[in-house]
C-alpha cells in the first residue's frame, strides 16, 4: 500500500487536530487560589499572588505548605513515603497534593477548572 500526498495531508491534518484537542481538553487554567485541607475540613484559601507559609497540624504532625506568586506545593510532610511532597509545585487549576497519611491535602483552583477523567 502506498500513500499518496492527499492521504498523507489527511494524516497530518488529523495528528495537528489530535495534538490541539489535546492541549486544549487537558491543558488546563493556571491557578490563582491554593485551598487547604485538614481531615476533610477547608482550613485556608489563599490568593497565589503574594509569598507565604502554611502549617497545618494533623494526626501524624505539622504539614508545611508554600505560596509563591503563581504556585504553591508541599514543602514538608510527616508522611512515611513523601508522596505529596514529590508532586512538586502545583500550577494548574485543578491539580492536587493529598497527604493522605496526615490527612491534609492542598489544591490550585482557577477560574476555568481542568478537566478531569473522574469528575467526567
Amino acid at each position: 500500500m502506498i500513500l499518496r500526498a492527499g492521504d498523507m495531508g489527511v494524516l497530518l491534518l488529523g495528528g495537528g487536530l489530535v495534538a490541539a484537542l489535546t492541549v486544549y481538553a487537558w491543558g488546563g487554567d493556571r491557578g490563582d487560589t491554593a485551598v487547604i485541607r485538614a481531615a476533610g475540613q477547608v482550613v485556608k484559601t489563599a490568593p497565589l499572588t503574594h509569598a507565604q507559609s502554611v502549617s497545618i497540624d494533623g494526626p501524624l504532625g505539622t504539614t508545611r505548605i508554600e505560596i509563591e506568586p503563581g504556585r504553591a506545593r508541599v514543602a514538608a510532610d510527616p508522611s512515611p513515603r513523601q508522596l505529596c511532597v514529590k508532586q512538586g509545585w502545583l500550577t494548574l487549576s485543578g491539580q492536587t497534593a493529598l497527604c493522605l497519611p496526615n490527612q491534609v491535602s492542598l489544591e490550585i483552583r482557577g477560574r476555568v477548572p481542568a478537566y478531569d477523567t473522574l469528575g467526567y
